[in-house]
């Protein structure tokens, strides 16, 4: 008898994921979503969808660029893009008084929880394979379990993102390894819409 595969849909925590590879694989950020969310199945396992969950970076004209770049080579794929934003926070030094404004990713976390929870209603998955180490994401994860008891959330952590409250959540865990990044990067150059040539960013070769 044929085993029937299971659904799998892959909820990539942007930043968390980003912030991993820079801490321990800096050449690895020009990285193929879908083609890593393949690359992290097992044989009976059938990929149905990939979300990854960003904010758009402000007030750094090469930050901007270079993320825009990868955003536009993501778009060629089949992954669906989710914006949070960044808002404006002022923070200041207590030991001399120096005042400065920062920006911090706001929504992420809220947006993959709720798309976690409605594609778990939808029955769009068996398997939702979580990328991320951000504790803010053990709540939801209890609560697929607990209303959901068929499906299962794995975990798998970015390079240097290992949470133990998040892998005790989890009904199963693993931490992304080099190779798997490494092989699935984007080629150098990336045909977008209208045959526009999408190119790696100089500071990521």
């Amino acid at each position: 008898m044929i085993q029937k595969a299971e659904k799998v849909s892959v909820y990539i925590d942007g930043f968390n994921l980003y912030f991993g590879m820079i801490s321990k694989y800096e050449h690895t950020k020009w990285l193929n979503i879908e083609a890593l969310s393949e690359a992290l199945l097992k044989p009976n396992q059938k990929l149905e969808d990939v979300k990854y969950f960003t904010a758009r970076i402000s007030n750094n004209p090469s930050k901007e660029q270079r993320q825009k770049s990868y955003i536009d080579a993501i778009k060629t794929t089949r992954v669906k893009i989710i914006f949070g934003h960044y808002k404006s926070k002022p923070k200041s030094c207590n030991r001399c008084g120096h005042s400065w404004n920062t920006n911090e990713e706001k929504m992420t976390d809220v947006n993959i929880a709720v798309n976690m929870l409605t594609d778990a209603m939808d029955d769009k998955y068996d398997i939702a394979l979580l990328i991320s180490g951000d504790s803010d994401l053990v709540p939801p994860i209890h609560t697929i379990h607990k209303y959901f008891p068929e499906k299962r959330v794995v975990v798998a952590f970015p390079p240097n993102r290992h949470n133990n409250s998040v892998k005790n959540a989890a009904k199963g865990s693993f931490i992304i390894g080099r190779s798997k990044l490494v092989q699935s990067q984007f080629n150098e150059e990336v045909i977008g819409e209208n045959n526009y040539i999408i190119r790696k960013p100089k500071e990521w070769i």
